[in-house]
């Protein structure tokens, strides 16, 4: 059981944060709980402390209208957050749609379909074109054009208010990376995604790597939704830098030689 429980604890811990925070969400709109009241695109935190989407946010400058300072200061300290400390650990640790996809994945290894011969290719650069796209059509527009058609945000309200037609969103999604692609959407679509990998690439929390104590199993680019970002493993010890890095610990659990694990990354006179 304990070996067990190590094997998942990351796995265990996202999604303790992911249902406590649904959780918490529920109750502060439904029971009137003041920790977190709103959603994901705004929220209030203890009644007080403001918090916002900063990518929703420059949607909505690109549409070139204005906010109440509050919404401005909340996605300050959400981003500076994530640039400073968690990285895209959003994607893993906070995003609803994180639990659809790892489902669908989970399922897709049990059916063995990425062993048959169909192979549907998607560059994971196709993340940042959305992201770009989804400024242009907001300054277009006049509307924030990602949050208006958002299967992370249709999710999250979902949960809160009721899903209603926003189920058909959720299980598109599914779909898609169960017989479309491996990880299509967090991996390859998501422009929320694409954000935070832009704005965490300096963060400081990251998964570190000890070349002495590899020995190339590669259990850990097997388990890792970003396979990219372990371009460095067995090569050398250092932080794993790439901002596309989710910061989930798949990784760390599998490695069975301790060459993995969780640490801050040093600036100066780094050995990467």
């Amino acid at each position: 059981m304990i070996s067990l429980v190590k094997r998942y604890r990351y796995l265990l811990a996202r999604r303790v944060v992911q249902l406590g925070l649904l959780g918490l969400y529920l109750a502060g709109n439904v029971a009137g709980w003041s920790v977190l009241k709103g959603n994901l695109s705004s929220s209030l935190l203890f009644g007080t402390v403001p918090l916002a989407d900063p990518f929703a946010l420059v949607q909505i400058f690109a549409t070139g209208a204005l906010v109440s300072m509050s919404v401005v200061v909340g996605a300050v300290i959400i981003a500076l957050f994530y640039a400073l400390v968690g990285g895209r650990a959003f994607c893993a640790w906070v995003c609803p749609m994180n639990m659809v996809t790892d489902a669908a994945n989970g399922l897709r290894r049990a059916l063995m379909l990425d062993k048959s011969e169909r192979k549907v290719w998607l560059g994971r650069g196709v993340r940042y074109w959305v992201l770009g796209l989804s400024l242009v059509l907001s300054f277009a527009l006049g509307v924030a054009a990602f949050e208006m058609v958002s299967p992370i945000g249709i999710l999250h309200r979902g949960v809160i208010f009721g899903m209603g037609m926003g189920f058909a969103a959720v299980l598109s999604i599914f779909l898609f990376d169960l017989f479309g692609v491996k990880n299509g959407w967090c991996g390859h679509v998501c422009p929320l995604g694409a954000f935070y990998a832009i704005l965490g690439q300096w963060s400081a929390v990251r998964v570190m790597h000890h070349q002495p104590s590899c020995t190339l199993c590669m259990k850990c680019k097997e388990i890792c939704p970003e396979k990219q970002v372990l371009e460095t493993i067995g090569k050398r010890s250092g932080a794993i830098t790439m901002g596309a890095c989710i910061n989930c610990g798949r990784c760390v659990e599998v490695c069975e030689d301790n060459a993995l694990s969780f640490g801050v990354r040093r600036y100066i006179h780094q050995n990467e």
